[in-house]
């Protein structure tokens, strides 16, 4: 009898283990369709970006207003996938299986709640992308200028400002928009060049130590898995490698413009 209940406590333990498993697997699916999902709309509102610059150039008009609005849709979508992506991916991360049916439909409803509440992204005016989106717009027609509203500083810093944790590759050295195979951390979000950064976690694993992050002062442990090239890793770099080259372009006019005044001495 003792011997029955024993293998009957063992095999629900086995089926709820096996339900867990089954259940981080789809959550895992779930978000890795989600994350394609925002990579392409991040896209696209790049393409609006560079849309309404364009207009904004030629001339401006009420077709740029409008781009305004769709890139406002747009941002709010983007912020609904992500915290999907988040609401998904802690559901799966903290269930338990219980006695009776899980209302699996109330328990993400709640969960999407709490991240929204804890987003420091819900007022999309002052979405670190809504002031990119602004500032490209403005700069065409006010260079070196602060939008209304914002002081000096406010648009030196929105101008420098950037979704990538490093600039440089730990391990190689190599800045990353000079990468050619970069990953980041699931963890903390630092970016790596790939074949440096497995060899430096087989390298430590060999050895049995822990694989900290390289970048001084991350506390995280690496894990082959958990380095991966995420849906937006190439968009955002490839963001920073144009914006750098903005950034060229005006350092060169603005020394041919010194040769000029020399010249006219």
């Amino acid at each position: 009898m003792a011997a029955s209940s024993s293998a009957a406590r063992s095999a629900a333990r086995s089926a709820a283990d096996g339900g867990t498993t089954r259940i981080r697997n789809v959550a895992s699916a779930m978000c890795s369709d989600n994350q394609s999902l925002i990579g392409d709309i991040r896209k696209g509102f790049s393409l609006i970006k560079d849309l309404a610059v364009d207009l904004e150039r030629e001339n401006p008009s009420a077709k740029v207003k409008e781009l305004d609005d769709a890139s406002l849709e747009l941002l709010n979508a983007y912020e609904n996938c992500r915290n999907l992506s988040v609401a998904i991916q802690s559901v799966a991360d903290n269930y338990q299986p219980k006695e009776g049916l899980t209302d699996f439909k109330k328990l993400f409803k709640d969960e999407i709640s709490k991240v929204k509440a804890a987003s420091s992204s819900s007022d999309l005016n002052n979405h670190p992308l809504r002031r990119q989106y602004m500032e490209a717009v403005w700069t065409v027609h006010h260079g070196g200028q602060p939008m209304p509203g914002e002081e000096q500083e406010d648009i030196v810093m929105t101008s420098t400002q950037c979704n990538l944790r490093n600039m440089t590759c730990p391990v190689s050295g190599k800045p990353i928009t000079e990468l050619a195979d970069p990953v980041r951390s699931v963890e903390c979000k630092h970016i790596y060049d790939k074949t440096s950064i497995m060899h430096y976690i087989k390298s430590k694993t060999s050895r049995k130590t822990p694989a900290q992050c390289p970048v001084a002062g991350c506390p995280k442990i690496l894990h082959p898995g958990c380095v991966v090239c995420d849906p937006l890793l190439r968009i955002e770099i490839e963001e920073s490698r144009a914006m750098n080259k903005q950034t060229g372009t005006t350092e060169v006019i603005e020394d041919f413009t010194e040769l000029d005044e020399e010249g006219d001495d």
